[in-house]
C-alpha cells in the first residue's frame, strides 16, 4: 500500500529489553507480549474491570471526550485488543450526526495479537469497525490516512516505542490527534503505596483465580513499572515529532493521558 513503510532494521540476539522485570533479546518479546494477552484474552475486559475497580471505564471515556469524535472521521485504535475505545469513538460520533445523515465515522482496531481481536468480534460486529492483525511497529496504513489515533494501555507492550510513535505519527492527517492512555506514575507517595500494594498483592492473585493464569498479570504490573514517567514519555512524543504534547494525569497519576497533533 502507497505509503505504508517497509524497512525493517536487522536486530542482533544481542540486544535485549524489558520484559517486565527481566531483560529478554529484542526479538524475542513481540512473541512473548503475544503469548501474555493469548492466555489472558478470554478474560481481559473482566479483569479490566476487577483490577481496576471499574476505574478504567472512566478513563476511557475521558480519552474519548478529548478525542471528541466526529461524522465522516477515522480513527486508527491502535493496540486496540477487544475494541471497546473503537466501539466508544464511533458511538459518540454518531452523537453528532447532522439531520439527515451525513457519512458516519470508521474506525479500525489494529492489533497483533488476534485472539484478544477474536475476544472483540465476539461482542458483535459495530457498523463502521473493521478488524486488523498489525504491529504498531509497521502499520499497514497509507501516510495521512486517519484523523484520530488512540493507543489504550498498549504502548509499554511495543518493543520499539520510538517506532511506533513514528508509525502513528505518520498515519495521521495534517492536524490530526494522538491520544495514548497508559498506567503512569502516581504523583504522590500515600496513593503509590496503596497502589503498589494492590497491584503487586492483588493483581497477579486476582489473575490466578478469574484467570487461571498468574504470570500474566505478574508481567502486566510489571511492565507499568519499566514505562517511563509522564514527562519522558511525553518528551518520546516530541522527539516523534508530535506538537503541542500535554499530559492529563488521571487518578493521581495512577494512569496518564498523553495527547498531541500533527501539524
Amino acid at each position: 500500500m502507497t505509503g505504508t513503510r517497509s524497512d525493517t532494521r536487522p536486530e542482533s540476539r544481542f540486544e535485549t529489553t524489558s520484559f517486565g522485570f527481566r531483560e529478554v533479546a529484542r526479538e524475542d518479546k513481540q512473541g512473548l507480549v503475544r503469548d501474555v494477552f493469548d492466555r489472558s484474552a478470554r478474560r481481559y475486559d473482566l479483569m479490566n474491570d476487577l483490577m481496576s475497580l471499574g476505574i478504567h471505564r472512566v478513563w476511557k471515556d475521558i480519552v474519548i471526550t478529548r478525542a471528541s469524535p466526529r461524522p465522516g472521521e477515522r480513527l486508527i485504535d491502535v493496540a486496540g485488543g477487544t475494541g471497546d475505545l473503537a466501539r466508544a469513538f464511533l458511538d459518540r460520533a454518531k452523537t453528532r450526526s447532522p439531520r439527515g445523515g451525513g457519512a458516519p465515522a470508521e474506525a479500525v482496531v489494529a492489533d497483533i495479537n488476534y485472539e484478544m481481536m477474536r475476544a472483540g468480534r465476539r461482542r458483535g460486529e459495530a457498523q463502521g469497525l473493521d478488524w486488523v492483525c498489525a504491529n504498531a511497529e509497521h502499520l499497514p496504513f497509507a501516510d495521512a490516512s486517519a484523523d484520530c489515533v488512540i493507543i489504550g494501555f498498549g504502548i509499554r507492550n511495543v518493543t520499539d516505542r520510538a517506532a511506533a510513535l513514528s508509525e502513528m505519527r505518520r498515519v495521521l492527517k495534517p492536524g490530526g490527534r494522538f491520544l495514548c492512555l497508559e498506567f503512569s506514575r502516581p504523583v504522590n507517595r500515600a496513593i503509590g503505596r496503596v497502589y503498589d500494594a494492590w497491584s503487586f498483592n492483588a493483581i497477579p492473585e486476582l489473575g490466578r483465580l478469574i484467570a487461571k493464569d498468574r504470570d500474566s498479570y505478574q508481567y502486566l504490573v510489571e511492565s507499568i513499572r519499566r514505562f517511563p514517567h509522564q514527562e519522558a514519555f511525553a518528551a518520546e512524543m516530541e522527539a516523534a515529532g508530535f506538537s503541542n504534547v500535554k499530559v492529563q494525569n488521571l487518578s493521581g497519576g495512577i494512569a496518564a493521558l498523553h495527547t498531541g497533533w500533527t501539524l
